[in-house]
């Protein structure tokens, strides 16, 4: 069964841009490239291939196992669902969906046991109205209207990032901890009563009657910085520090 959705070229000129869809989708996990009539003539010769792969930062799998074809039919012929990429308004009447909207339908028809394809036109011209025919609907990635121009490595690569992170688990906000771990509310609480105690030797509370407030305020900015059990310990020695100066410039004097 098909895991992802086929990527089909439709008449790419440039070798370096698809060298670079590869990328793309070798960034996402697509892993399945069809080719329609690209200018240039397969299997290429040696220099179309070098820049390719070039292009293609080290996907090679993918190139070494895109399939070409002669015609959008035959390269769609055994897929169930096909969506074409555009950023035009066409007289046709079709359903027009963003990624974040298709990639959904996909992994439900994927699922299903169904094979969809993903189709992308020319670099300068996109897909014409007889490739767009064949497809069931449209996707259109939404995009600053004064400016929506995409190369064609790029438009894969926003389809294809759609995909992976309705699959992707990553955690959306965490905090790297490194070879520590979170600070206890009980070392939080020693350090701060160590600090209240080093302030008022320092004679920081001056009006007796903000100093309420003030502690409040300090208890709540180390609460708000979530620091580990090491960074209390350097605090710790920070405080060590600044106690011991009197008596080191006393020393000095001295």
């Amino acid at each position: 069964m098909t895991i992802a959705p086929v990527i089909l070229l439709i008449e790419p000129q440039l070798v370096e841009n698809i060298g670079m869809t590869a990328r793309a989708m070798m960034n996402c996990g697509l892993i399945e490239l069809r080719i329609v009539d690209p200018r240039d003539a397969w299997p290429l010769h040696d220099e179309l291939q070098q820049r390719m792969l070039a292009a293609s930062s080290g996907a090679d799998e993918i190139l070494q196992n895109a399939r070409i074809y002669a015609t959008a039919e035959e390269a769609i012929a055994d897929l169930h669902y096909i969506y074409a990429t555009t950023s035009r308004n066409h007289d046709m009447i079709n359903r027009i969906m963003t990624p974040r909207a298709a990639i959904p339908d996909m992994v439900d028809r994927i699922g299903a046991g169904q094979k969809v394809g993903v189709m992308f036109g020319r670099e300068r011209t996109g897909l014409v109205n007889d490739y767009i025919v064949l497809a069931n609907a449209k996707i259109t990635i939404p995009l600053n209207p004064e400016f929506a121009s995409l190369n064609l490595a790029q438009s894969v690569l926003l389809i294809g990032y759609e995909w992976f992170q309705a699959k992707d688990k990553t955690e959306a906000n965490r905090l790297h901890m490194g070879n520590t771990r979170p600070a206890t509310r009980e070392e939080y609480l020693n350090f701060y009563h160590r600090l209240e105690s080093e302030l008022e030797s320092a004679g920081f509370f001056v009006a007796g009657d903000m100093r309420p407030t003030m502690t409040r305020s300090l208890q709540n900015m180390l609460q708000r910085a979530e620091m580990t059990e090491q960074e209390i310990r350097t605090w710790h020695g920070v405080l060590t520090a600044l106690a011991g100066i009197p008596k080191r410039r006393k020393a000095s004097d001295a």
